[in-house]
């Protein structure tokens, strides 16, 4: 609680810093608008109900996207943690595939998918890809030998291994992919929209720009912000959920 007041201070005192600052020194808000302005356009956004399409877009893009890039990166991290000759003929190809900048990559997924949503989803989920695939290949591996020998004492099949052993061993770190897949969600419905999208925080990011409206970059640069922080939290509290779930059981 302590250090929740005093993160809560040093806000207050960092914006009172940057308002005070700001209206000493006569800079243009075009280069950098005042906290009281900031807060203004977004209360007038929200009241107005200007913000709420490109947040709802927004945060169906990532939710999309972030579901499909955990489901494709989790069942196709089970399939190479399983199968050893599998991971090493397709892991590099999987690497190659992750190097690219997805900012490289919009101009064509724009060509195949069209502008929209489809092709800010496609960015988004492969972004989200790689972190679960390479979570789940880690946490699968780390199981307790001694555990994998019970097993194979009793004669557990290979699937009964991975879903009753493997699977719950490596759930903490599959977890953690997920936290690290959330943020970076965020991070592809943005990108995508700067690339494509006609709706949304990260276009309206863009349209703002073109118009010279700082403040209303400033604004949305919060919106994402809380939007991002809401997900993360969401994420850790199903991790927490999910983890106590398991070690009661």
């Amino acid at each position: 609680m302590t250090a929740r007041i005093g993160s809560a201070l040093l806000l207050v005192l960092l914006l009172g810093g940057w308002e005070l600052y700001g209206r000493l020194s006569g800079i243009p808000s075009l280069v950098v608008p005042l906290p009281s302005a900031v807060l203004q356009t977004l209360w007038d956004g929200l009241a107005t109900g200007f913000l709420l399409p490109h947040i709802a877009m927004t945060s169906a893009e990532m939710t999309l996207g972030l579901a499909i890039g955990c489901a494709v990166g989790f069942l196709a991290g089970v399939l190479l943690a399983e199968v050893e000759g599998l991971r090493r003929l397709l892991y590099p190809y999987i690497i190659a595939s992750q190097v690219v900048p997805k900012l490289a990559l919009g101009p064509l997924f724009i060509v195949w998918f069209g502008f929209g949503m489809t092709s800010t989803v496609v960015i988004t989920a492969l972004i989200c890809f790689f972190p679960l695939l390479e979570n789940t290949i880690t946490g699968l591996g780390q199981v307790d030998p001694n555990k994998r020998e019970l097993f194979r004492m009793l004669r557990a099949t290979r699937l009964q291994t991975l879903l009753r052993l493997k699977i719950p061993a490596g759930l903490p770190v599959i977890l953690a992919g997920v936290r690290v897949s959330v943020v970076l969600a965020l991070v592809g419905a943005v990108v995508g929209e700067f690339i494509g999208g006609r709706t949304g925080l990260g276009a309206s990011i863009i349209a703002a720009q073109g118009m010279m409206d700082s403040t209303l970059m400033f604004a949305l640069f919060i919106v994402i912000t809380a939007l991002g922080m809401a997900f993360y939290q969401a994420a850790a509290a199903i991790e927490r959920w999910l983890l106590r779930r398991h070690w009661t059981n």
